[in-house]
């Protein structure tokens, strides 16, 4: 009986040691997690990201008046900037980067009726206010490249709104009532795809500059040409050098388109117009080369670049309902 009852024991001792650790061992994934974790960890990843940051030391010096703001040097702080950043990404989070602008800022908070010196206050202004600003996504890339698109952005930004503006206040023709604004953009866009067309395959960097009212207009645009003809750009790009150079005609500015053009076979062409009397206008070949090869502050000759052919602008036709 003693032999017995210590078999039984035994083999009861088994059986519970080897009930715990299947127990353990085959419990499924997740148990012991707290409800939803895992959705909540997938929502995170459907739930953009808005960074706004102070790329200026002038205007990171402004920021430092406020005593709630608790960084005391910008490189310091574009270093954390950087680690929040890498960090967000990690989480395949979906990353806008914008400019925080401190006069802007305190013009928010006085229009809105909110301290200026907490943390939220200048959370909200990055989510109402910089987030319509200029932005760029984050995918990576080095600060200082990150900084560097900010500022072409916001560059662009102040170019397109300025140019807006001079075309707003054109108004309508005084012998045909025909709105002088949408005619111009109507005009521009045509010119700059047959500039474009006209320069056959390959890819193309075209830059449109136009004096208006003191300020200097400079806007650029990619695009690439297909053997068959077809144009592909970036709309954004598109619409804001449409823009200048509407605003050029509108105004009847001089002013002056160049295109770079990388061919198939890896040569690079430049071509040139002028724009005058409300229409392009080509340059020849010896006008294009002195374009390029003169120093424009100093007027002195500077010797052309290598590998690089100057030719003249092709002769555009204006659009039919000219």
């Amino acid at each position: 009986m003693a032999h017995t009852e210590q078999r039984k024991q035994s083999t009861n001792h088994v059986k519970n040691k080897n009930k715990n650790k299947s127990t353990k061992h085959n419990r499924p994934k997740g148990r012991g997690r707290p409800p939803g974790h895992a959705t909540r960890r997938a929502l995170r990843r459907e739930v953009p990201s808005i960074v706004a940051i102070l790329t200026d030391p002038s205007d990171f010096a402004a920021m430092r008046g406020y005593p709630s703001f608790t960084f005391d040097d910008h490189e310091h702080y574009l270093r954390q900037m950087e680690g929040l950043l890498r960090s967000l990404a990690s989480q395949g989070t979906h990353i806008s980067v914008g400019l925080f602008d401190p006069d802007e800022y305190a013009d928010y908070c006085t229009d809105t009726a909110q301290n200026p010196d907490t943390p939220a206050t200048r959370t909200r202004y990055t989510a109402e206010v910089a987030a319509g600003g200029p932005a760029v996504p984050y995918s990576g890339q080095p600060l200082k490249h990150l900084i560097t698109q900010l500022a072409y952005e916001a560059d662009r930004q102040a170019t397109w709104e300025f140019a807006t503006d001079v075309l707003a206040r054109t108004g309508s023709c005084s012998d045909c009532g025909q709105d002088i604004a949408r005619a111009s953009f109507d005009r521009a866009s045509h010119a700059l795809m047959k500039v474009i067309e006209a320069a056959g395959p390959g890819g193309h960097h075209l830059v449109c500059s136009v004096p208006v009212e003191d300020t200097a207009l400079l806007a650029a645009l990619h695009a690439r040409c297909d053997d068959q003809g077809n144009v592909h750009l970036a709309e954004a790009e598109a619409m804001v050098c449409c823009t200048v150079l509407a605003a050029g005609m509108a105004t009847d500015n001089a002013g002056g388109v160049v295109l770079r053009t990388t061919t198939p076979d890896g040569g690079e062409e430049v071509r040139g117009w002028s724009l005058r009397d409300g229409w392009l206008h080509p340059l020849t070949e010896a006008e294009v080369f002195n374009a390029y090869c003169t120093d424009a502050e100093s007027g002195e000759p500077v010797p052309p670049e290598p590998g690089v052919t100057y030719r003249p602008g092709t002769p555009l036709t204006p659009p039919p309902t000219d």
